[in-house]
């Protein structure tokens, strides 16, 4: 009866050797196929951000036909797998990024929002994973080394505000309006408020919000026009935008209004009246009316594939991130088959070690061993509902 046992314990002792070694020995080996390299990106489909994750998705998807249909990457194919993060960082970023995980993604290009993307990068730099995110601005997003951003940092687009709101003479009294509970929004308005004061502008008026209190402005527009302001400075996102401009009309006031990118997808918010939106500035990477040969092209590709949409500085940001993708592939030989750990050893030190790229949103585009982009900022107003360049 001994002898019977200890043959049961040892065929089961085998049985899950076996079966973990099936199931978690191969986590950083690929045995899949060679000329396959499998893209995950994550972001909001549904929510009130979704038009940002549906805009990267699109481009997502376009840059890969692209890549694959030029066969720049010879018999090496790119495959997309994107999940709907909700851009809810508290549980769904991180099941999307499990489900991307699951389904053998080599590259993460994502996610779109900055605290979804807070919520995953230490998983890929745990699971030797390259990153590049097209749209999650914070610094620390960039945290580890396995990380790069395609948009400017927060505190790039606060201290570029600044600089043209001086530099042109668009105003010297200012008002700002952020949300303080979003990283985001604060991390614009420091870095804005420091360039500000060294360039001469007057901070009239200081109004925070959070994220439980972002449908009433009533108290923000009173303080900021009983004091004088000029601008407005929002470095916020459309949504909460819109209703501020809504807002300042009914209190009648009319200063400039200026944001960053997170303003862009203002013009397609539901029911939104655009006249409203008349002669709001903001920097962006991107502007779908411009005139190079490059943007006229894939603004026309991207409204022939969806929909007659025009394509935002979010989408513009992730067909960058695909390319800059495939040429860093090409560059360094890269196949399906290779670890994760060693295309991210790769690709990383590729990336930031004389890497140039010219895409839509800059030209010459370099990055930091920080993960971090240099590239200039563009000015757009917006005349007659449409976004014009401005120098």
């Amino acid at each position: 009866m001994k002898m019977v046992k200890k043959l049961l314990a040892f065929s089961l002792s085998a049985v899950m050797a076996g079966s973990c070694l099936a199931s978690c020995g191969n986590s950083d080996s690929k045995s899949g196929d060679a000329n396959e390299i499998i893209i995950g990106g994550s972001g909001p489909l549904t929510g009130s951000a979704a038009q940002y994750g549906i805009g990267v998705k699109n481009a997502i998807e376009l840059a890969v036909k692209d890549v694959n249909d030029s066969g720049m990457l010879g018999d090496v194919k790119l495959k997309l797998v994107f999940e709907d993060d909700e851009a809810d960082p508290a549980e769904k970023a991180v099941n999307a990024y499990n489900s991307l995980k699951d389904k053998n993604m080599n590259i993460m290009i994502g996610t779109v929002t900055t605290g979804s993307c807070l919520a995953v990068v230490d998983k890929t730099k745990e699971d030797k994973i390259f990153q590049i995110t097209p749209s999650a601005s914070a610094k620390d997003v960039i945290r580890n080394d396995n990380c790069f951003q395609v948009c400017f940092t927060d505190p790039n687009q606060g201290k570029a505000s600044a600089d043209y709101i001086a530099d042109k003479n668009v105003a010297k009294k200012v008002a700002i309006i952020y949300d303080s509970s979003d990283p985001y929004s604060s991390g614009i308005f420091d870095t804005f408020k420091s360039e500000a004061s060294a360039k001469g502008l007057e901070i009239v008026s200081e109004g925070a919000f959070t994220k439980d209190s972002k449908t009433d402005f009533s108290a923000q527009i009173t303080d900021a026009k009983n004091k004088g302001a000029e601008l407005v400075f929002l470095p916020i996102y459309y949504q909460e935008a819109s209703l501020i401009l809504s807002q300042a009309k009914s209190a009648d006031f009319s200063p400039v209004f200026f944001g960053c990118d997170g303003l862009d997808g203002i013009l397609s918010v539901e029911n939104f009246d655009k006249s409203l939106a008349e002669g709001v500035m903001l920097l962006t990477p991107f502007a779908a009316d411009a005139q190079d040969e490059g943007t006229k092209k894939f603004v026309e590709a991207y409204k022939a594939a969806y929909n007659n949409e025009i394509p935002n500085q979010f989408a513009a940001d992730a067909y960058d991130c695909v390319k800059i993708v495939a040429e860093l592939i090409k560059q360094e030989g890269i196949k399906g088959d290779m670890s994760n750990e060693d295309i991210c050893n790769k690709l990383t030190a590729a990336i930031t070690n004389g890497f140039k790229f010219d895409g839509l949103t800059g030209t010459g585009m370099t990055w930091t061993k920080e993960g971090a982009v240099s590239k200039n900022p563009k000015a757009v107003k917006i005349v007659n509902g449409a976004y014009s360049a401005l120098d």
